[in-house]
């Protein structure tokens, strides 16, 4: 294969992310209008979809998924020397930096 192809094959790819990940964040917000009607089946395969097509894309795009990770927690850091909302209410980051390390080991 040549490199024009290849380099063909790999943005049309990523336009195909981006659209995947435009149309199951509409999807996550449609589901969540419906409200208790919705079955929470449909909003975790949503909510897993985003999550795997932004890894998947991230590669695409030239990055590990541990360097993803690794912002991620980066994030969380911040958030929590930021006193955010979802720490300070819930322990959310806290929760998730524990999940997280927990994967890495």
């Amino acid at each position: 294969m040549n490199i024009d192809t290849d380099i063909t094959r790999n943005i049309r790819i990523i336009e195909f992310l981006k659209s995947e990940l435009l149309t199951s964040i509409a999807s996550l917000f449609h589901n969540l209008l419906k409200g208790s009607k919705v079955n929470r089946d449909a909003v975790l395969d949503v909510l897993s979809n985003i999550i795997l097509v932004t890894y998947i894309l991230s590669k695409r795009l030239g990055y590990n998924h541990s360097v993803i990770d690794s912002k991620i927690l980066d994030k969380i850091r911040i958030g929590k020397l930021e006193d955010h909302e979802t720490e300070k209410w819930y322990g959310d980051l806290s929760d998730l930096s524990d999940y997280l390390k927990g994967q890495n080991r």
